[in-house]
């Protein structure tokens, strides 16, 4: 210390530290008065940034009056590096978390408003949120003058037993990365896996992706194994589909009339059920001679994968009351059975039955 400390010393330090925290309230004010305006825009980035700032700029205010405060008073060369080393790395490190939060947020902003994109997939916000850190990290270290050098060659030497031990996590990792990079799926899609597993996509992490099936539990599929399966994916190329209905009617039934009133049913449906396709027109093909009826196939449209259920569920309903009110029948099958005995065919009874003696 140069010199005694005064009271005029601590007046002007006390003033500093002071401003320091009004400046901290002021500009808190106008980040939430910025806040409810970024809430209105379309673009989720100006929420994220200023919800980094909120976290920043109260750090960066008080480190600013104590620094001020600081060099008011009469402190000695060897104090007064330390006192302004210890500001430096606390605003760093506010900094660093700061911009960690705000470039994780800007990444999942971005993801989410294109297509195409992992819209919630969290590892390459977590692959971010690493990478900014560590990177703040090793400028704090420089800072504080330990040479970073000599650590990264620890890192690179260190890394290969880690590499070994995480055989695989690192392998689900770059499997998740893959899984994305190659936009074989996306959060949100509906999958069937060849084992049985399937629903609809909620995240894809750096070691596991998460499926929500249809009856809302989770299923936890590691990203190696998934990246190694046979799959299929109904919501790509397109998420719309069509569905199948196999029905069947008597030979005594006249097929124009089954037709015109199957597409009058698939049209109903098409334009009433919610999860349905409107512009999709009616397509019924007969195809083969049964034992007891003629069978059709009728093609559907829909809109997602989880709403042929309830489309498929209200078709057979009404297509089932309108042939009882048409006329039409569905045949249940029949099998015709001869019965000998001696050698000498059993003629059926009247009522159908057979009379064995």
């Amino acid at each position: 210390m140069n010199r005694d400390l005064t009271v005029h010393d601590w007046v002007v330090a006390g003033v500093w530290l002071i401003a320091g925290l009004v400046a901290t309230v002021l500009i808190l004010l106008l980040l939430r008065w910025l806040g409810r305006h970024a809430t209105r825009t379309r673009w989720s980035g100006d929420d994220v940034l200023v919800d980094g700032l909120r976290a920043l700029v109260p750090v960066a205010a008080i480190t600013g009056g104590a620094a001020a405060a600081a060099a008011a008073l009469p402190l000695t060369g060897k104090v007064n590096h330390t006192v302004n080393q210890i500001l430096t790395v606390l605003i760093m490190l506010a900094a660093t978390i700061t911009a960690a939060r705000v470039i994780a947020g800007l990444v999942r902003a971005v993801a989410q408003s294109r297509s195409g994109v992992a819209g919630s997939a969290t590892i390459f916000v977590n692959i971010t949120r690493v990478l900014v850190l560590a990177i703040g990290c090793l400028v704090v270290l420089q800072t504080l003058g330990i040479s970073i050098a000599p650590l990264l060659t620890a890192l690179g030497v260190g890394g290969l037993a880690v590499a070994l031990a995480l055989q695989d996590t690192l392998a689900n990792l770059f499997a998740g990365i893959h899984i994305l990079a190659s936009k074989t799926i996306q959060p949100g899609d509906y999958i069937r896996l060849t084992s049985g597993e399937e629903g609809y996509v909620v995240d894809i992490n750096w070691r596991n992706t998460v499926v929500r099936n249809l009856s809302n539990n989770l299923v936890i599929i590691p990203n190696a194994q998934l990246s190694s399966t046979n799959m299929t994916n109904y919501s790509r190329p397109e998420q719309e589909m069509t569905l199948l209905v196999q029905v069947g009617v008597g030979y005594d039934s006249d097929l124009e009339h089954v037709e015109r009133v199957t597409s009058e049913v698939v049209t109903e449906v098409m334009t009433e059920v919610e999860g349905a396709m409107p512009e999709h027109e009616p397509a019924i093909r007969f195809h083969t001679f049964g034992d007891s009826r003629i069978s059709f196939t009728v093609i559907l449209g829909v809109g997602e994968f989880s709403d042929q259920y309830r489309i498929k569920h209200e078709f057979i309903k009404r297509l089932h009351k309108r042939y009882h009110l048409e006329g039409i029948r569905i045949p249940s099958p029949a099998r015709t059975v001869a019965l000998q005995q001696n050698g000498v065919a059993i003629p059926p009874q009247r009522d159908g039955s057979l009379s064995i003696p």
